[in-house]
């Protein structure tokens, strides 16, 4: 008999609800960290040690934000790191989450995993995620950056198993697939099969200490023969029927639609890879910022917005290749997924930040000021202005006319709404400056100077939009105001 394998993520929600998440702006599930500490120093991971002079969230602080999730729909909560089970208080928040009828998922390496704590875990009917990358002792303990880390984990997966794990509690394994290990993924992935512990195998996001470890990475070809022979495997052997896609084996990641991610900071982001923080939980409440998020609103409305090869691939009804990837290589969380196999020889026709503005903005040359798309954020975005001679606003002089600066404004704004139909078939936006309100000229520019424009969408009424600017020359902030735009989407 075939079976559909369940799912790493959304497997325990129906396509009807997470369409409904999606539609209402609510969540289904939410990834929280409780700290940052962690014993081990894995060389892929994507979280740093913690940020000096940042206040991590306090208990009453994380029990607030899953109470809220909770009225919003959550019904399961990802407990993340750090190592969570470094936190002193974890046990007393499982008990609190537990209370709430939501189920919890906790990844962690296997510390402080005792006989009692592992029995503990199983009757709250946690599910335990214990990352293991190898079976050679050596190389975990190089993965994870140090010695005694496979005798760690082992010795955490026996009491687990001696707990009633994976028979009374589900459990996985949770691997990245890396140029160290891919010789006996295969092997492993049987070996978990047959231990009936679900193998939570997924590609690297090329981010925090991955980024900086170039030795990781896998061909995407290969990566892709993998899939399809774990696919193959699973069919024939075990009864389990699934689409190979990236990231995950075995799984689909469209979490975007109905998750999100609290870091131990209390910034909230749309996943652990696309690390745009879309607001903080403890200046806005976690509806508001899942309803106000123009980040997660583009995600979630991806078949429109979504760039480049992964726009006209067949496969996007249940996949739009991983956001982190596309994010963290381009700078664009609605780019294609670089690292996809089916976009090996469709490298160029997929957009990078920083872009040149001459293909988001209806503006030329003369009248074209700012010349450069550098990064995009929430409701922000950072461009730059080259100041030329043969610019229409550049007097006699040389220098820039005053006049100039709120049209600069009025450009980058114009160039971050372009990024987000260039490359997927839309035909872009238009717009006008309509107004300009609180605007300060505080120093002088001209030809031959390079400018740095910093906009916020500071409110947005249907189709008109009011926007905040910095102008700077180097270090020194030549202009700032307000200005009222018109922009359509559809014409």
């Amino acid at each position: 008999m075939t079976r559909c394998q369940p799912r790493i993520y959304g497997a325990e929600f129906s396509r009807e609800e997470i369409e409904d998440a999606a539609s209402r702006g609510s969540l289904l599930s939410m990834e929280i960290e409780f700290n940052r500490d962690c014993n081990f120093n894995c060389i892929y991971c994507y979280a740093r040690n913690g940020v000096s002079g940042k206040q991590e969230l306090t208990a009453e602080e994380i029990r607030d934000v899953i109470s809220q999730a909770k009225k919003i729909g959550v019904k399961k909560i990802i407990i993340l790191g750090g190592e969570p089970m470094l936190y002193p208080r974890v046990m007393e928040m499982i008990e609190f989450i537990k209370g709430l009828e939501i189920e919890i998922e906790l990844f962690t390496n296997g510390t402080n995993i005792t006989e009692t704590l592992a029995k503990k875990l199983s009757e709250k009917g946690v599910i335990v995620v214990l990352k293991l990358n190898t079976s050679d002792e050596k190389l975990q303990d190089i993965l994870a950056g140090r010695k005694g880390a496979y005798r760690q984990i082992h010795t955490a997966l026996d009491n687990l198993k001696k707990a009633g794990y994976p028979d009374a509690t589900p459990m996985g394994i949770s691997t990245v697939i890396c140029r160290q290990n891919f010789n006996e993924l295969v092997q492993m992935w049987e070996w978990l099969r047959e231990q009936r512990i679900s193998p939570y195998f997924e590609m690297i996001t090329p981010q925090g200490k991955a980024r900086e470890n170039d030795g990781l990475s896998v061909e995407s070809d290969k990566i892709r023969d993998l899939f399809f022979k774990l696919s193959e495997i699973d069919r024939e052997k075990y009864g389990y029927n699934w689409l190979p896609q990236p990231p995950l084996v075995g799984g689909q990641c469209l979490r975007h639609q109905f998750s999100c991610a609290v870091n131990v900071y209390g910034d909230v982001n749309p996943c652990v890879g696309v690390t745009i923080p879309v607001g903080n939980i403890r200046e806005k409440k976690l509806a508001d910022i899942i309803k106000d998020s123009e980040v997660i609103e583009d995600i979630r409305n991806y078949k429109k917005l979504i760039k480049g090869p992964c726009s006209k691939c067949a496969k996007n009804d249940e996949c739009y290749g991983c956001r982190g990837a596309a994010y963290q290589m381009t700078g664009d969380y609605l780019a294609s997924d670089p690292l996809c196999w089916e976009n090996i020889n469709r490298q160029e026709d997929i957009l990078h930040l920083p872009v040149e503005t001459s293909g988001l903005v209806p503006h030329k040359k003369p009248i074209l000021i700012v010349n450069k798309l550098i990064e995009v954020l929430e409701k922000s975005s950072v461009a730059e202005a080259e100041i030329t001679e043969d610019m229409i606003f550049t007097g006699e002089n040389g220098k820039l006319d005053d006049t100039s600066y709120p049209e600069i404004i009025s450009q980058a704004i114009a160039a971050q709404n372009g990024l987000k139909h260039a490359g997927n078939g839309g035909s872009g936006s238009q717009g006008l400056l309509i107004g300009i309100k609180k605007f300060e000229i505080l120093g002088s520019a001209g030809a031959g100077d390079s400018l740095k424009v910093f906009v916020y969408k500071v409110a947005r009424y249907s189709e008109f939009g009011i926007i905040r600017g910095e102008i700077f020359k180097g270090q020194d902030l030549i202009a700032k105001g307000e200005i009222t735009v018109w922009h359509n989407d559809d014409k």
